[in-house]
């Protein structure tokens, strides 16, 4: 799962049926893999929205 994520949010383009195979290979169920992939890509949003807006981390 984690390599996954990882993939996901540092090279998107480069995804395959492959990486979504080897999840399911594992035992993650095809609602599984759909959670993954949007908590994935709701982080990758919001962080670009708050990086292009220029949003200050709180401390």
């Amino acid at each position: 799962m984690l390599t996954y994520a990882i993939k996901l949010t540092n090279t998107p383009g480069d995804m395959e049926r492959a990486d979504v195979d080897g999840l399911r290979a594992v035992g993650f169920t095809d609602r599984d893999i759909l959670d993954i992939a949007e908590v994935v890509g709701y982080y990758a949003y919001v962080n670009r929205i708050a990086d292009g807006l220029g949003v200050q981390l709180e401390s």
